[in-house]
């Protein structure tokens, strides 16, 4: 797995239902936000849609986290090959922040900071509806993130779906 600067690698409950997770990454800011914000760069660590971005606008994310890491590792049981939201933009301040709806239950925010040659990324996971859900998001998240310092410091990830599972036990022991 990734190492990072100076940032606990997990997600924490800063409110029952509301997960953040930091990452330093190698900068400068606007080649992380096209990360955020450019279909064919997220794909590569999160998921695909183009956005057009304006408050109110929707867009449609579509993973397939099999394409994320070669080897995928093993998929658990009972997740497909492919899964598509809809999503609106809440709030957008290139390129130091990015909001929108996490399908119809939650929300989710992208703040980026400069430091130096590099920048802090915080993502803000709110409304998440319960205990089950909230330690697949955060194994999410944190696998995701991985994925993504790794291509912006030009290094291997971790097989994503191992890295996945291993997290998901992790944070099982973590979150109340």
């Amino acid at each position: 797995m990734v190492k990072h600067d100076n940032i606990g690698a997990f997600g924490v409950l800063t409110e029952p239902a509301t997960l953040k997770i930091e990452r330093m990454l190698p900068g400068p800011i606007e080649r992380v936000w096209a990360y955020l914000t450019e279909s064919d760069k997220r794909r590569k660590w999160l998921a695909s849609g183009d956005m057009d971005l304006k408050v109110g606008a929707p867009f449609e994310f579509t993973w397939r986290n099999d394409e994320l890491t070669n080897p995928p590792g093993k998929r658990p049981e009972g997740f497909s090959d492919t899964h598509s939201m809809d999503s609106r933009i809440t709030e957008v301040d290139p390129p130091r922040k990015l909001a929108f709806t996490w399908g119809k239950s939650g929300a989710v925010s992208f703040e980026l900071e400069p430091r130096g040659n590099k920048v802090l990324l915080t993502v803000i996971h709110q409304r998440l509806p319960d205990r089950p859900t909230t330690l697949n998001v955060g194994a999410g998240w944190h696998s995701h993130l991985d994925v993504l310092a790794a291509l912006l410091s030009g290094t291997e990830p971790a097989p994503f779906w191992d890295a996945w599972t291993s997290l998901r036990s992790e944070y099982d022991k973590r979150v109340p």
